[in-house]
């Protein structure tokens, strides 16, 4: 099952905080009429407006903000092939491994927070080609300019700093490795986009970056972490973490770069963005979107078909029943026998 939504789950945090307010406001609501009357003189007049209405009242809006919930989320199951025009930008994702992305500056670490949104951002893709290139001291396409959304997809979510041996971030060996994985004669509907603290240690990244803007690549850069400087965690044995250290024993502390970013974005065109603690690749998705696109042809796609509409056809059925249900007991003869001893 897929979702076209997931970020709306949180909602789920609502239930428990609605079953908590209900039985807060029952409590409340026999306290007062403890201290109104008698219990057997409560007991009496409110027979007919007894715990399990309420319950079953409390219930079913409970059972109406979860499947709202699910209906938000937008679950797709079930599949079926169709023929839908490609048409879009071919966009290669540059994310760097090397061992600087373990630091925890965000949440869990800066490769995971990377690799998370931007499986939210190819979400976002619609007709545009995506491929993925990672890279540390040396760089390697792991997935090539693909319609597959889902394939491309697959081939992040195993990736770790332990795929590149050669440590270091060389920046302008990447853009010149995304530059051949995007060749063709066309020289537009090209973006890059580079997600890394900047680290550099190769040089040469302006020149790299000018070499790509004249093929057309538009270059978009990601700053992931903060400058002030956190400990790299390289290994954890229980509730200790190893810290990287240099030969002489210091503590290494990995630093933002955004000059370099910022100077490859400006040679070609792009964009800088600071991630900082709030990494949000929708950004430049609305800024890609504005681009001129070029028409992939004719393609057969598997189409995961939304299901929402059930799930909200069930929540407006649990609020109907809720709302129809009385607090209070349809009786005759109401008043008999309610004061006799």
């Amino acid at each position: 099952m897929r979702f076209g939504n997931p970020e709306y789950f949180f909602l789920l945090a609502a239930l428990p905080a609605a079953a908590l307010f209900f039985f807060v406001v029952y409590r409340q609501k026999v306290k007062a009429l403890a201290s109104f009357a008698a219990s057997a003189l409560i007991k009496k007049l409110s027979s007919s407006a007894g715990p399990a209405r309420y319950i079953l009242k409390s219930t079913f809006f409970c059972l109406f903000l979860l499947f709202v919930t699910f209906a938000l989320v937008r679950p797709k199951f079930g599949v079926k092939m169709e023929m839908v025009e490609r048409k879009g930008v071919d966009i290669m994702i540059a994310l760097d491994i090397s061992h600087s992305m373990l630091a925890q500056d965000l949440a869990p670490n800066r490769l995971e927070r990377a690799k998370l949104e931007i499986r939210r951002f190819i979400n976002l893709l619609k007709g545009d080609r995506v491929g993925l290139i990672i890279f540390a001291g040396e760089s390697f396409v792991q997935c090539p300019l693909t319609l597959d959304h889902a394939a491309a997809q697959i081939m992040l979510q195993s990736v770790s700093t332990d795929w590149v041996q050669i440590q270091g971030t060389a920046l302008a060996e990447v853009i010149r490795q995304a530059t051949k994985a995007m060749g063709g004669t066309k020289r537009k509907h090209k973006v890059l986009m580079i997600l890394s603290d900047g680290e550099d240690h190769e040089g040469n990244v302006a020149e790299a970056a000018k070499a790509a803007a004249r093929e057309g690549i538009v270059i978009y850069t990601i700053g992931i972490g903060s400058e002030s400087g956190v400990p790299i965690p390289m290994n954890r044995s229980g509730a200790n973490v190893v810290y990287k250290r240099d030969r002489a024993g210091n503590l290494v502390m990995t630093r933002l770069n955004p000059v370099t970013l910022e100077k490859i974005a400006i040679e070609s065109n792009g964009k800088y963005f600071h991630a900082g603690t709030d990494l949000d690749l929708t950004r430049i998705y609305n800024e890609i979107s504005k681009m001129e696109q070029t028409d992939f042809g004719m393609s057969k796609a598997v189409v995961h078909e939304e299901q929402y509409q059930i799930f909200l056809l069930i929540a407006i059925v649990f609020m109907l029943i809720g709302f129809f249900i009385p607090e209070r007991a349809r009786r005759k003869e109401v008043w008999k026998g309610r004061f006799e001893s």
